[in-house]
């Protein structure tokens, strides 16, 4: 990536920080001509479209004053359900959600001690969070350290 666009997911990150939410993605497409950039940001609480287009409105500013792009479209939204969570503050708005978690099976009260480095897959909701420890409820109570957790998916439920 070259250094403009990294000077914008700077700047995204930045921006973002200073409004109490965090840079999940970053993605610059297209040609020089018609530049997308597309920023994903999210927040310990569900984040609103007027947060959306604050940040935008802010970013824009400081790429039109720096003069990193001639052209671009920005467009800056909250992640989707099928982008997996990848902060641990994002973990707290979906308490008592059903997620699809792959973990490290490296040992702990998630793997029951299999030290041969493979990953399981859960289904199960989350019930809880102490630390950096994720309890999730299915046929049974399962305990997950953040650091062992590789991808994490919310899973939609229409019930």
């Amino acid at each position: 990536m070259n250094q403009n666009f990294e000077n914008i997911r700077e700047i995204a990150k930045q921006i973002a920080g200073q409004n109490n939410l965090f840079l999940i993605d970053l993605i610059v497409r297209g040609t020089e001509s018609s530049r997308v950039i597309e920023v994903y940001i999210d927040g310990e609480i569900n984040i609103s479209a007027d947060e959306c287009a604050l940040v935008s409105r802010e970013i824009s500013k400081q790429i039109d004053e720096k003069e990193l792009l001639k052209s671009y479209r920005l467009d800056v939204s909250s992640p989707g359900v099928d982008r997996p969570l990848i902060y641990l503050k994002q973990y707290s708005k979906h308490l008592n959600r059903l997620f699809e978690v792959e973990f490290s099976a490296k040992g702990g009260s998630a793997s029951g001690g299999n030290a041969s480095g493979s990953s399981s897959i859960f289904k199960g909701k989350l019930i809880s969070i102490e630390d950096e420890v994720l309890t999730f409820q299915s046929n049974k109570e399962i305990k997950i350290k953040f650091p062992d957790i590789i991808k994490a998916k919310v899973l939609v439920s229409f019930n």
